[in-house]
């Protein structure tokens, strides 16, 4: 092939014609290959594809419409496009309501049982490069909302996201946070691991049993109040500032109280002494401090069985409190709880939704507040790589 293409740039050099341009010559010299690229035709045409001979002026293959397309230009995303909220089965309300303040539309997720109990989790929209946000409480059932939070995690780890955050409204197993015996497991350093072996970047929970939990985990844990949300609301209410006392209902609660106290007016603080005989089980001795005549505020994270909250409000009736107040972020109610709190020994019982109230657990003097605003400015603030601590100072 060597020789022949050789012998005949001589012979062209040889011979007595006009000389030809460089590309003349290249081309009578080359090897009998084609330069071909790929071509489109328009939409409608019947013509699927074909190839464009560069060295015919005829194209090969190519349908009566036959034109080059131009690159598509990717469209320019804004913030909010790169930010998806997605709701479990635990609290698909107060995610709604955070979807809303964000000005979103939930993602769509598929969550289905199968017959033996098993869990299935679809994501059915695109989370690739994105900033995704999961919504769900580990409450009551909560290892069936807590595994499937993990497995939601799971799946937007495998799709491609850019940082899975799981929002934690209520944070379930966080008061086995120590050991007061001997053989006792600390499930919430277990359910830490869960969720960061499980491909979370980051979690937000929302009042935490205690601060401590937050060094279980390997990964940021941003750490919301929801007193911000009930101190609004005891604001509009018509209470003398100097008739109020905020009461902690055991002494693992003073440094809430206090804090709480200090933001309502700084109002003075009462400790009621408890002694726990077991799970699920308080017994009051005495209390700490002086609530004659006053209006008692009493501030917890959480109301379970309600024990602690009723023992207390009983002692403090006895003590010459006119009025009982019980303010709690996460309203748990295991039964006895509402028997127990619409007893009348509390003037109002003020709760955030954190936790999910069906209807059959409401009362006349149950109010439940929303955080859904609370938690959507957070989302916003981690999405956009702004400060949290700066809300609640």
């Amino acid at each position: 092939m060597a020789s022949t293409s050789m012998a005949s740039l001589c012979s062209f050099l040889s011979s007595p014609r006009p000389s030809p341009d460089l590309a003349t010559v290249l081309l009578s010299i080359a090897p009998c290959r084609p330069l071909r690229r790929r071509w489109s035709c328009r939409a409608g045409s019947s013509s699927t594809g074909g190839t464009y001979d560069y060295r015919s002026s005829n194209p090969v293959q190519a349908p009566p419409d036959l034109h080059f397309l131009p690159e598509p230009v990717p469209e320019r995303n804004n913030s909010t496009s790169r930010l998806r909220i997605f709701s479990g089965t635990a609290n698909p309300t107060l995610a709604q309501e955070i979807a809303c303040y964000l000005g979103l539309e939930l993602g769509k997720i598929k969550i289905k049982r199968f017959a033996d109990g098993e869990l299935y989790v679809q994501l059915q929209e695109s989370v690739r490069g994105c900033d995704v946000f999961l919504v769900q409480p580990t409450c009551p059932p909560a290892n069936e909302n807590l595994m499937e939070l993990l497995i939601m995690i799971d799946a937007c780890r495998r799709a491609s996201a850019k940082t899975i955050t799981a929002v934690v409204p209520y944070f379930g197993y966080a008061r086995a946070d120590r050991k007061m015996q001997g053989r006792e497991s600390i499930a919430a350093k277990l359910v830490a691991n869960l969720i960061t072996q499980a491909g979370a970047h980051r979690v937000l929970a929302c009042d935490l049993h205690s601060g401590q939990s937050i060094g279980y985990f390997d990964i940021p844990v941003d750490h919301v109040y929801g007193q911000p949300v009930i101190l609004d609301y005891l604001a509009s209410k018509t209470i003398c500032p100097n008739d109020v006392v905020v009461v902690s209902p055991d002494v693992g609660g003073v440094a809430r109280a206090r804090a709480f106290a200090k933001k309502l007016s700084d109002a003075p603080l009462a400790i009621v002494d408890k002694r726990r005989l077991g799970h699920n089980q308080a017994e009051v001795m005495n209390l700490i401090g002086d609530v004659r005549g006053k209006v008692a505020v009493m501030v917890d994270d959480m109301i379970d069985t309600a024990g602690t909250m009723s023992k207390g409000a009983e002692l403090l009736h006895r003590e010459g409190a006119k009025a009982v107040y019980a303010c709690s972020t996460h309203a748990v109610l295991s039964p006895p709880a509402v028997d127990r709190l619409s007893g009348g020994l509390f003037q109002e019982v003020i709760i955030t939704n954190t936790v999910p109230v069906p209807s059959h657990q409401q009362f006349p003097q149950l109010t439940v507040l929303s955080v859904a605003n609370l938690l959507g400015e957070t989302i916003w603030r981690v999405h956009d790589d702004c400060s949290v601590s700066s809300i609640f100072q």
